[in-house]
């Protein structure tokens, strides 16, 4: 079974980007114009931050902080986790579970490359990759599978 790899899931995606000194009401607005749900926060090409729906409702909308005066800056993830394009899909998800989140930056020789997330896999992945982790475990705990 061939793995497959981060960089066939984000070819050819344009990520969303603003710099940090975008309003947060920037960063919605765009988020619903494309029907995303994280925008990635860049400066001078490189990623600074990450901004999320869950930021949306945690940092500014529970608190009453208004999103017009609000900069990304202020409210970001900072240095966000990342995965290299070549890495595997399933080395993806195990990052995304292991930290809680449902976006992942794409990067390929530090530069910003795409986002994953949760949603672009397919109940079909999630299986494949679910049965190579049981495979992986079995053989890191010197088991034997039978099929």
């Amino acid at each position: 079974m061939k793995h497959r790899t981060v960089s066939e899931f984000v070819r050819d995606q344009v990520v969303a980007e603003l710099p940090p000194t975008a309003t947060v009401r920037e960063a919605v607005r765009l988020m619903a114009d494309r029907h995303i749900g994280a925008v990635m926060v860049t400066e001078t090409g490189r990623l600074s931050g990450i901004f999320t729906e869950r930021d949306m409702v945690s940092r500014i909308a529970a608190p009453g902080k208004d999103p017009d005066r609000t900069t990304l800056a202020a409210v970001m993830t900072g240095h966000p986790q990342t995965i290299a394009a070549d890495a595997s899909t399933i080395e993806a998800l195990r990052i995304m579970q292991a930290g809680g989140f449902r976006h992942l930056p794409v990067v390929h020789h530090g530069k910003l490359v795409g986002v994953l997330s949760l949603r672009d896999f397919t109940g079909t992945d999630l299986i494949e990759i679910e049965r190579a982790s049981d495979i992986e475990r079995a053989v890191a705990e010197g088991g034997i599978l039978h099929d």
